[in-house]
């Protein structure tokens, strides 16, 4: 059998721009230590991402003596803390949850604002911020920050490399925008692992990561490119109308993580079940 290993760790800080490759980090109680602790709202409070503005995926993050840098074209760089202490608190909307989040002030809302040419804000989430998991899929206290519903992502390399061969233009991995990237796997083996181990972390794999058109955006141009890979996994990652790449994973015990770790896979999906899709 192979041993999976760790072979990148992703952040994402603000929510919907580009992510930060890391040699090591730590697991904190809502995912990765700073990943998507920042979101872009409307004058409703209602979460912005590259669903409806794609030129999100052109703003660059940097992350420096505890400062969250951002960069986008023909605008000159934002400076915000990267975890702040305090803040005006309102209500935001995150996939029709609500949840408290503090502005990152005026000087922030106008930068974005003028980005992306409407009335828009950042704001933070506090750590006394509550948004659960979907308790269908981990019952108990799970939280998670910004993410579209759970605090990881995890996609082995050679689920990517298999979908590649099925394209016509091959595809990085940052359309799929994961925190944890294995190697040394066997295309979509993360489909039936129920928990794995990584370092001193243990996760649950609580379920598969529903796809949407934000995997059309590309990266390189802040654009949507088409179709793909949206249509090409429809033809065999799709199930009960969702088209499923990657797994969706909370963590039952934190620690470090460091790229170069073994992955452990402690125990495998009991069913059929977890066998989501038509792999062939």
């Amino acid at each position: 059998m192979l041993q999976p290993i760790l072979n990148s760790i992703n952040i994402y800080p603000l929510k919907s721009a580009g992510g930060i490759s890391l040699q090591k980090t730590e697991m904190v109680q809502r995912g990765l230590a700073f990943d998507r602790r920042w979101m872009i709202v409307d004058d409703s409070g209602k979460f912005i991402s590259q669903r409806t503005h794609p030129s999100l995926a052109l703003l660059q993050i940097r992350l420096e003596n505890h400062k969250m840098l951002l960069n986008a074209p023909i605008m000159p760089e934002l400076s915000l803390p990267l975890f702040p202490q305090n803040g005006v608190e309102h209500k935001v909307e995150i996939w029709g949850d609500r949840c408290a989040a503090w502005s990152a002030g005026q000087q922030a809302a106008q930068w974005i604002s003028e980005y992306l040419a409407e009335n828009s804000e950042i704001v933070f989430m506090p750590d006394h911020s509550n948004r659960p998991v979907d308790p269908n899929y981990a019952p108990g206290q799970y939280q998670t920050a910004f993410s579209d519903g759970f605090p990881l992502l995890l996609i082995s390399e050679s689920s990517l490399a298999d979908l590649n061969l099925r394209l016509p233009e091959a595809i990085t991995m940052n359309r799929f925008r994961p925190n944890l990237v294995l190697k040394n796997a066997e295309p979509y083996a993360e489909d039936n692992w129920k928990m794995i181990k990584i370092g001193n972390c243990i996760f649950q794999i609580v379920k598969p990561c529903s796809r949407c058109i934000l995997t059309t955006v590309d990266p390189t141009t802040g654009e949507f490119s088409g179709k793909e890979p949206l249509k090409t996994l429809a033809a065999y990652r799709k199930l009960n109308g969702k088209v499923l790449f990657g797994q969706n994973l909370i963590a039952l015990k934190l620690g470090l993580l460091e790229v170069g770790m073994p992955v452990e896979i402690t125990a495998f999906s009991q069913t059929e079940s977890r066998k989501t899709v038509n792999n062939q």
